[in-house]
């Protein structure tokens, strides 16, 4: 008898371990987008003719001579094909569910109504299957455009490289690859990534089964451990092997983006690649420059034109001097002490550990003691500076680590890749006489992870238009446990900051809460094309013919009217050219249309009511009749340095310029200025303008809302971490591609810096015409 009841009780175990490895392989579950099911087909002509004829009007209304199309886009989506969209899509985690790439496709068709868009997961989470799913989705959405010549929308294939270093050494970024065809022979056989991207929990199939049984075994789980499962599968490729020769089903990795530009440049065909996050201090180490990625191979000026500017993690445009820490003459790291605009996290670290410190009636000798500990391991502890305080709110922290004067600023902001900073640099290395530097047209886009292109056309959905969900995940219990670190009761001494101690890995190493007050709707790139077929938007991409917006599409025209050579004809925003004379613009704005509330009547025809409130949820681009007003343009000039030693502050005039733009004309405003300075300073100069619309209320763009004393002290924040928008006032706004100007008369470095010297930048010499 007992030996029976020993069997049965073996057979139950067997068959419970098989059914957790079952489970963990995914054998219940199914993935996301397979098979493809795209709602909606193409967009009645009348809309697509309405809207031309629009911007040809308003073109008319400034005077803009054979004003070309100007396209509106987003070149930055994530689906739940990438990791961190997959895991935010669980029900455990606040998640909306499956957001695959054909709901991508509807939405930009008829939620946000774009005219053309780029797919852009993770590639480190691309399993083969998914990149097929991949292609195959965005061909089936291009299949829906109509006229090749003239489709409704253009649908572009692509990926992110995502990497992420340690240290500034180390550190190089995320960016976007985004090819222009969709033919077998101008698609890689499989996306390039950084690195494999798995939590070491959930290689493990006992893992994931486990794990799904315990929170009860919904469907959403099943297709949790069918995904990674799927990811578990591959191999790496082999390194130093060309990629063409590689096979289809292995993970293949880039370590920089010297590694990246090579392998892409093996496939034979164009493609862009796009950084974006330069400032974003959420992953990006304090300390972090572009310097390094001006030098030898780490940069392609072919395929590394663009740079996005502004997107739903923040603006990434402006530069500013302060330090997040120090490097000593020893090498060792510091932390600096705050200053007006700028308090750096470690330092706010030791004021923490000595406000607990005071608050147990321990001597104000011994608390200074702690807090200036604290601020040393704060320093050495780097991007982990928090973690050195143990315990407590995020609120605690204030506005650490915040550009206090930056109009949205990316969290935890890193100045060295601001677009300023990229445009005042030089390498020097190989020629002192002519240097390096960065040629880059400005964009924006979303970096949404539900399947949402576009979402700025309303300040409307923070959950779902923002990432702003993942400050909602309570206790660190379950899967909220690998998305934030445990929960600990606060001590008035500093705990060093040691990863393999930790414990910590993934987003447990970063400050999800703090984060979620800075996510933004996200903005849109706009081009200035001669047509609106796929050829025309990539060449309008190619020439730098566009411009970045914080969502809502403004039209903006920036031009050189006397470039060298031009025979009468301008040189629009995003060009290059020599001079020797004062270079002479023109800018031109026009606000963006008010918005009607709810849906227009061909995207209800076109999607099932219920699509509408799931993926729309139930609002989309609306425009009315009334154009917002346009305020103020502004222009930016920077002059890149004539020396490594150039400090890069002195070179940025923010604003250089600033025209009102009086009344409430909805033709908009149109200014003409010069740089007389120009040829006296015998140096090269780039420029580009900012236009502004009223002030109008945005999701989260009050970040941590400071309440400050009579000292202009920030001394309590408020979080947006309720159900509500959290809304404040913030200015609409666009930017153009830089115009480079380089100086064509005979050089002289002492009256260049001579000329920069003397001059005065709050009254600089300008004509203006409105």
């Amino acid at each position: 008898m007992l030996k029976y009841i020993a069997l049965a009780l073996l057979l139950v175990v067997a068959l419970g371990v098989a059914l957790v490895y079952s489970v963990g392989m995914g054998v219940f579950g199914a993935q996301d987008g397979r098979p493809i099911e795209i709602q909606g087909a193409t967009r009645p002509d009348e809309v697509q003719r309405a809207s031309e004829a629009r911007v040809r009007a308003a073109a008319d209304g400034v005077r803009v001579p054979r004003p070309k199309q100007i396209l509106f886009g987003d070149f930055h989506v994530h689906t739940t094909i990438s990791f961190d969209a997959f895991m935010i899509s669980l029900p455990s985690l606040n998640g909306e569910g499956a957001h695959p790439p054909a709901d991508a496709c509807d939405f930009a068709r008829y939620c946000s109504a774009l005219d053309f868009w780029s797919i852009n997961d993770h590639a480190e989470s691309i399993s083969s299957p998914a990149w097929q799913d991949t292609i195959d989705a965005v061909r089936a959405c291009n299949a829906r455009a109509g006229d090749p010549l003239n489709p409704d929308m253009v649908s572009f294939l692509g990926w992110e490289w995502t990497q992420v270093g340690a240290t500034p050494d180390t550190h190089y970024g995320h960016k976007n690859v985004v090819l222009p065809g969709l033919a077998d022979d101008e698609i890689p056989r499989r996306p390039i990534g950084a690195a494999r991207a798995l939590f070491p929990f959930f290689s493990s199939a006992f893992a994931r089964g486990w794990l799904t049984l315990s929170l009860g075994a919904p469907q959403r789980m099943h297709t949790f451990s069918g995904y990674w499962a799927e990811r578990a599968r591959e191999q790496h490729c082999a390194a130093d092997v060309n990629t063409r020769a590689l096979p289809g089903d292995c993970v293949e990795v880039a370590e920089t983006p010297a590694v990246l530009f090579r392998k892409l440049g093996e496939w034979g065909f164009d493609s862009l690649v796009i950084p974006h996050g330069t400032t974003w201090g959420f992953y990006t180490p304090p300390g972090s420059t572009w310097d390094k990625q001006l030098s030898g191979a780490l940069h392609d000026p072919q395929r590394q034109t663009l740079l996005e500017v502004y997107s739903g993690h923040g603006d990434s445009e402006v530069y500013r001097s302060f330090e997040a820490l120090a490097v000593g003459d020893d090498g060792e790291a510091y932390c600096p002490a705050p200053t007006d605009d700028y308090l750096p996290t470690c330092w706010r670290a030791g004021e923490i550990i000595r406000e607990r410190c005071e608050s147990e009636g321990l001597t104000e000798e011994t608390c200074a003691g702690r807090a200036e500990r604290t601020r040393k391991l704060a320093a050495q502890a780097g991007q982990q500076a928090h973690l050195v305080v143990v315990g407590g709110e995020a609120a605690d922290w204030l506005d650490a680590g915040q550009c206090r004067d930056c109009d949205q600023p990316a969290f935890n902001y890193r100045p060295g890749g601001s677009a300023q900073y990229l445009l005042a640099l030089g390498n020097f290395d190989d020629d002192p006489a002519a240097p390096k530097r960065f040629r880059l047209g400005f964009i924006s886009s979303s970096d949404n992870h539900y399947a949402r292109p576009g979402t700025g056309f309303k300040e409307k959905n923070r959950r779902g238009n923002t990432e702003s969900n993942v400050a909602r995940l309570g206790a660190a219990t379950g899967l909220a446990a690998y998305l934030r670190a445990p929960v600990e009761t606060p001590e008035s001494e500093p705990r060093p900051f040691d990863l393999e101690s930790s414990g910590l890995s993934g987003f447990q190493l970063y400050e999800m809460e703090r984060q979620a007050s800075f996510f933004i709707t996200g903005g849109l790139v706009a081009t200035h094309a001669e047509g609106r077929s796929r050829s025309d938007i990539w060449d309008a991409i190619k020439r730098r013919e566009v411009y970045a917006t914080s969502g809502p599409r403004l039209l903006l025209w920036f031009d050189l009217l006397n470039p060298e050579g031009g025979a009468g004809e301008s040189l629009p925003m995003g060009g290059e050219t020599a001079l020797g004379s004062a270079p002479i613009f023109q800018a031109r704005a026009v606000g963006s249309f008010e918005q009607k509330p709810g849906c227009p009547d061909y995207a209800a025809a076109a999607l099932p009511q219920h699509e509408l409130e799931r993926l729309c949820k139930g609002e989309c681009y609306n425009p009315s009749d009334k154009r917002r007003r346009i305020t103020r343009i502004e222009v930016v000039r920077v002059r890149p340095q004539l020396r490594p030693d150039e400090d890069v502050a002195t070179l940025i005039d923010d604003p250089w310029m600033s025209f009102p733009c009086t009344g409430d004309d909805p033709a908009g405003c149109t200014f003409t200025f010069t740089d007389a300075e120009f040829p006296y300073a015998k140096r090269d100069a780039v420029y580009y303008v900012r236009a502004y619309e009223a002030p109008t209320p945005g999701i989260n763009a009050g970040n941590v809302n400071c309440e400050y004393d009579a000292e202009g002290r920030c001394v309590k924040v408020d979080l947006c971490d309720g159900a509500d928008d959290c809304l404040a006032s913030h200015e609409p706004r666009a930017w153009s591609s830089p115009i480079y100007v380089n100086f064509a008369g005979p050089g002289d470095d002492g009256a260049a810096e001579s000329a920069l010297a003397s001059r005065s930048a709050s009254a600089p010499v300008n004509a203006a015409t409105r």
